[in-house]
């Protein structure tokens, strides 16, 4: 089963099964996860569910497109190399994602 876990900007963790299919966004408001307040729902037109994503996971993930690069210079917290809109990232069967929420989306 496809998991996400999801740290908080304290170190808090929390593993969450996933459904292949969804993105980590909505993995995480479907499981009610601190940190990703999703306002636009998914349409790429806000940036408050940036993500950190763990070095050794980017592999894993579809490259960074332009309207993604272009949301996440609208983030509240400084984005950084391994900075994503969990709304982007798709969860697939073999997905065991760990991502870190910043410490204020909006």
């Amino acid at each position: 089963m496809p998991t996400v876990t999801f740290t908080d900007h304290e170190g808090a963790q929390r593993v969450v099964d996933a459904t292949a299919g969804d993105s980590v966004m909505e993995t995480a408001v479907r499981n009610g996860v601190p940190g990703i307040v999703a306002e636009c729902g998914g349409s790429l037109s806000c940036a408050t569910c940036h993500v950190f994503v763990d070095e050794q996971d980017l592999g894993q993930l579809p490259p960074l497109e332009d309207m993604e690069d272009e949301m996440l210079y609208g983030t509240t917290e400084d984005r950084r190399e391994n900075s994503r809109l969990s709304c982007q990232l798709p969860v697939t069967e073999e997905t065991d994602l760990h991502v870190t929420t910043p410490e204020t989306q909006v």
